[in-house]
């Protein structure tokens, strides 16, 4: 217990608290704008929103052609905020100049697929425009991150959580999905005007280029990235395909709601720590001490909060809508799935791409994903989205595990 308490200050030592106020409040004002949205929006159209949505956060990671990825490994390397801010600069002309070219092509493509909801290809050629203001925000947080400056990394999560919660809420009113829609694609711009005065923007004449390996790097991490993104929206997008009924795709989306925001807590402790185990990865006692903390720790974690959510679950799924608790089974299955994401599969994917063995990622992912894929038209069509609850809680405990494995080979030789 003595040791799962140090690595809690540890944790608290690295602002940790600040980013744990700043993940919680995210998932808050998520969950809220997320309530306000089904009240104010009818059910079929916001499903219709919510498909085309889930298909731009696919695409997200894709903003900047992966760069920002490779900006939190490598800059987290250099000693020198000067350095950092160099590769800051040049990683947001390059990346913002990548990420005009892949709105562009989402354009031209889209317009040649036949969607079957009506407007769908409409919201996707907006919400594109998402991608670069996205793509802006997350370099300023990552900089912050790699300068072991979380309390401002923490302020900015916390304004775009309160921002898009207020224009969700205020735009939903007035205009329904359409409102909606804009105040996705409004928000990072808002937050970004904010944050612009906190940062200095001198820049170094002798700012190096952006090597191989970083763009390597960036590369399989994005991909990674994406497969991970797309094993939580896949399952959306394809009852959308098998399913007729629009409302099905609501169902889902706020039936996983409270399963999948309990990977929060995982992505607090990595995005306090992961600068600091890959400062010190070839400790491998620090690295060893740090994974058994965090194992007890989420062990613990899961122990106490899933049986709660289980016996609440009629309770939290009626809040959003009635029609709900209905699919409780499919709720009490992501619980069980969750359990495996939140002791394992956070912690030993991070440590990879650390090691930098992000493509590793990557190929346990797109393994998961076809797997996910073959599932998921095997078992809607049967169970609906029960079948889609059951496939998501094998993939969590199959990547998890699998992750776990990996990263214990090549550590071993690292």
């Amino acid at each position: 217990m003595n040791s799962i308490l140090n690595y809690i200050q540890n944790f608290i030592n690295r602002a940790g608290a600040f980013v744990f106020a700043a993940t919680f409040s995210s998932r808050l004002f998520a969950f809220m704008s997320s309530l306000v949205a089904i009240k104010l929006i009818d059910n079929k159209e916001l499903g219709v929103v919510l498909f085309a949505y889930n298909i731009i956060v696919f695409l997200i990671p894709f903003s900047g052609l992966g760069l920002q990825q490779g900006f939190l490994r490598f800059g987290a390397l250099l000693k020198s905020e000067e350095e950092k801010r160099n590769l800051f600069f040049e990683v947001l002309k390059k990346g913002i100049k990548g990420t005009v070219f892949f709105i562009l092509s989402i354009i031209v493509v889209t317009n040649f697929i036949s969607f079957k909801y009506e407007h769908t290809n409409t919201y996707i050629v907006i919400l594109s425009f998402l991608l670069i203001p996205s793509y802006i925000l997350e370099l300023f947080k990552i900089f912050f991150r790699i300068n072991h400056d979380n309390k401002m990394f923490s302020k900015i999560e916390i304004l775009n959580s309160i921002l898009l919660f207020i224009l969700i809420f205020a735009f939903s009113y007035f205009f329904q999905e359409n409102g909606y829609i804009t105040a996705l694609v409004i928000s990072p711009v808002v937050t970004i005007l904010f944050t612009v005065p906190k940062f200095n923007f001198k820049i170094s004449k002798n700012a190096k280029t952006i090597s191989t390996s970083f763009w390597k790097y960036g590369f399989f991490a994005t991909l990674s990235n994406v497969v991970t993104q797309l094993l939580f929206t896949i399952d959306i997008i394809i009852i959308g395909f098998l399913l007729s009924n629009s409302e099905m795709v609501t169902f889902y989306k706020y039936i996983t709601l409270i399963p999948f925001s309990l990977l929060f807590i995982p992505r607090i402790f990595m995005s306090t720590d992961f600068v600091a185990f890959t400062e010190n990865i070839h400790d491998k006692a620090y690295i060893k001490k740090y994974i058994k903390n965090y194992v007890q720790l989420f062990s613990l974690i899961a122990i106490v909060i899933l049986p709660l959510l289980a016996l609440l679950g009629k309770l939290i799924l009626n809040l959003f809508d009635k029609q709900l608790s209905s699919f409780l089974t499919a709720y009490y299955i992501l619980l069980i799935g969750v359990a495996g994401a939140l002791i394992l599969r956070g912690l030993f994917g991070n440590l990879l791409s650390s090691i930098g063995k992000a493509h590793v990622n990557f190929y346990v992912g797109s393994g998961a994903l076809l797997i996910n894929i073959v599932g998921n038209f095997y078992l809607i069509p049967k169970y609906g989205i029960t079948g889609a609850a059951i496939t998501s809680a094998l993939i969590m405990w199959l990547t998890s595990l699998t992750t776990y494995f990996i990263f214990k080979l090549y550590y071993s030789k690292f």
